[in-house]
């Protein structure tokens, strides 16, 4: 008998645990193919059979039945912000270890609904949890928090500061107080988050428009410099964007905005800034420059998201008639053997001039230097 009764306990939780994933294959299947309703019926058929299966570790299953309920409801076509809440809440309790994340993600949830102070609350009951060991360990979690918070303080600081500008002196004290006590609130929890190593472009931004509109330019500079230039920190074109910006709305010298801008080049060749750092490096008096300049701009050309740019051929047509001829035989060699499929086929040729005139006829004088007046490529961009 107990013998029996050992290999149908034996075979009833290998059949659950066949039966589970299963479950789990079908919901994988239903969520690909975004057939939501079809994904939360195995989901149900999921939980039971986890409720008959006392073999497996409940933890486990309880962060598959969050990751994959979550992201159901997200999208299920019935689902409602009250279901949803329902559904997460118990997740939060089931294990301490991924509290914070869980409290993030339905704070998210909230914020795309287009429920901030219900996610600000959440946020807040999240901040101010303390598990022992466990409020350690999960150190990261509670800097997002607080990050968060941080940028929530600052949106209702933005709306106030609205209000402000356009109402002038009606509503003045009161407005200015609030305002400043967002602003303590968002400084705090931006502040902090963004010393720690990583990419943080909206904490970044929203506290450098914060310290600019008080005025306090040495702190936002230092700030958008170490985001920058802090070795510790990922390479984040982002970083140098906003530096360059916030230089040139404050009349930095065109040496700073240069040295900003060649950081950026060698990280993103094709950034759309590309076509800024051209002019100012043609405009120089210095010969170094201007030849920079001019692989500046053909560098951007060679990516595709350059390809039917006006401006940046433009900048080319310009400069082919005006720069040495010896400096773009140099930068033409590295290309003869692929830039006249790449840019000037007979395609391409009738395609630019069927959409974009300007982009043609700036291309047809690159082609006629850089090709010859004689080349059959060259002579498509007028036939067409």
């Amino acid at each position: 008998d107990g013998l029996v009764r050992g290999n149908f306990v034996e075979c009833t939780v290998i059949n659950l645990l066949q039966a589970s994933e299963l479950c789990l294959s079908f919901i994988q299947d239903a969520m690909l193919q975004k057939q939501w309703k079809r994904a939360a019926e195995f989901l149900t058929f999921y939980v039971e059979s986890l409720e008959k299966d006392f073999s497996r570790e409940p933890v486990g299953a309880s962060e598959i039945i969050w990751r994959i309920g979550s992201e159901i409801l997200r999208h299920h076509p019935d689902s409602s912000v009250k279901e949803f809440n329902t559904f997460i809440e118990p997740m939060k309790t089931l294990s301490v270890k991924r509290y914070l994340k869980v409290c993030l993600e339905h704070a998210f949830y909230l914020l795309h609904n287009g429920l901030i102070d219900e996610a600000y609350q959440n946020l807040s009951l999240a901040e101010s949890w303390r598990f022992g060991e466990q409020t350690v360990i999960q150190d990261k979690e509670l800097k997002l928090i607080q990050a968060y918070m941080g940028l929530l303080d600052y949106y209702k600081w933005s709306k106030q500061k609205n209000i402000l500008l356009e109402d002038g002196k009606c509503f003045y004290l009161s407005v200015e107080q609030e305002m400043h006590s967002c602003f303590r609130k968002a400084a705090v929890n931006l502040k902090e988050i963004i010393k720690i190593p990583g990419v943080w472009d909206q904490f970044v931004k929203c506290y450098v428009d914060m310290l600019e509109f008080y005025g306090d330019h040495n702190e936002a500079r230092q700030v958008l410099n170490e985001y920058a230039y802090n070795p510790k920190f990922p390479a984040n074109p982002n970083a140098h964007v906003y530096l360059y910006q916030f230089l040139k709305r404050h009349g930095e010298s065109k040496k700073s905005l240069i040295s900003v801008l060649k950081i950026l080049h060698d990280i993103v060749p094709s950034h759309e800034l590309m076509i800024d750092f051209n002019t100012m490096l043609q405009k120089s008096k210095k010969r170094k420059r201007r030849r920079l300049g001019l692989e500046v701009i053909f560098t951007a050309l060679d990516y595709a998201g350059c390809k039917e740019n006006v401006k940046a051929w433009s900048c080319l047509a310009r400069q082919v008639k005006q720069i040495h001829l010896a400096w773009i035989k140099q930068e033409w060699n590295s290309r003869k053997d692929w830039w006249p499929a790449f840019h000037f086929s007979h395609y391409l040729a009738k395609k630019n001039w069927q959409e974009n005139e300007s982009l043609s006829y700036e291309k047809a004088l690159v082609a006629g230097i850089l090709l010859g007046r004689g080349n059959t490529k060259f002579s498509f961009l007028f036939t067409t």
